[in-house]
């Protein structure tokens, strides 16, 4: 059983809509059905009575929201207090970040923050957008590092959390090249010889993008799924391995895309420009925080 299950099932007990409840949880309507049907076989109990509109909840249902957000606040008050005793000591901010953000994006950021504003211990923490998000909404980091597009928001309150573009990234097909420097899987593809596409789940941030652009596409796409994961490292390696092509941002790409060992598998049409994005609680009162951010937001 996963956390975000519960969460799901509580937001579309407020909603009492799949479309409007999936889009509060920031993933697709089959995605978000897919994660109530497996709470409801983990539970071993329908909790939606699917038969009707608005869908009621069952017996069932109801008894676990009346049981169900006090479950999550215990659950994330135990993970706050064991995340206090395990933090490192003298470290002044905590940080999270999506594992593309802080793998690439993040390491030279934090060299340019040091310059600016002075030494700042930091501790990171790599996660996936949702839980990332969680992360700084329960108070268990000082700043959240994250990719935005205007069409796929995150979901943080603007009056409770601030935030400041620091950077900007391109989310661009890219295949391993033939001998004569082309792309091995090149968009659109036709119907007889779709491309092979190394894909991300579609509940991920980038798997929502991807889904974007293939509705902004200037053609149709004819793809063929071959390999599916949540990280843009994964897919990056076995692009590299010439196994199809993969929407991975450029900052992961910079050796790669210099080196030649991956090219542009469509043109600009394909691609999909993002900001990245320092988010804060404007309640926390840190100071190294408020040192931090005077910097970035000034800046």
């Amino acid at each position: 059983m996963e956390i975000k299950w519960i969460e799901d099932f509580l937001a579309l007990a407020q909603h009492m809509s799949f479309s409007r409840a999936a889009e509060a949880r920031s993933v697709t309507q089959s995605g978000f059905s897919r994660r109530i049907k497996s709470l409801e076989e983990w539970i071993g109990a329908e909790l939606i009575d699917r038969s009707a509109y608005p869908p009621p909840l069952t017996s069932a249902g109801k008894l676990l929201r009346e049981n169900a957000e006090e479950i999550l606040r215990l659950v994330y008050d135990t993970r706050s207090m064991i995340r206090n005793q395990q933090r490192t000591p003298g470290i002044a901010l905590q940080i999270a970040a999506g594992h593309t953000i802080s793998l690439n994006f993040l390491p030279p950021w934090l060299s340019s923050l040091n310059e600016r504003c002075g030494e700042i211990s930091a501790r990171v923490v790599a996660l996936d957008v949702h839980e990332a998000i969680q992360m700084i909404v329960s108070g268990n980091c000082d700043l959240l590092l994250a990719y935005h597009h205007p069409e796929l928001p995150l979901r943080l309150d603007p009056h409770r959390f601030a935030h400041v573009t620091i950077g900007r990234d391109v989310l661009a097909p890219l295949a391993a090249p033939r001998s004569r420097g082309e792309a091995a899987h090149a968009l659109p593809g036709t119907k007889a010889r779709p491309v092979p596409l190394l894909a991300y789940s579609e509940d991920s941030f980038f798997g929502r993008c991807l889904g974007l652009v293939k509705k902004r596409g200037p053609a149709h796409a004819w793809l063929h799924p071959v390999y599916e994961a949540d990280m843009a490292e994964l897919l990056k390696k076995m692009a590299l391995q010439g196994h199809g092509a993969a929407w991975l941002p450029k900052s992961a790409v910079t050796r790669e895309l210099a080196d030649g060992s991956l090219v542009e598998a469509g043109g600009a049409a394909w691609s999909l420009p993002l900001e990245i994005r320092l988010y804060r609680d404007l309640s926390n009162e840190n100071a190294a925080l408020e040192r931090v951010w005077n910097v970035v937001a000034g800046a």
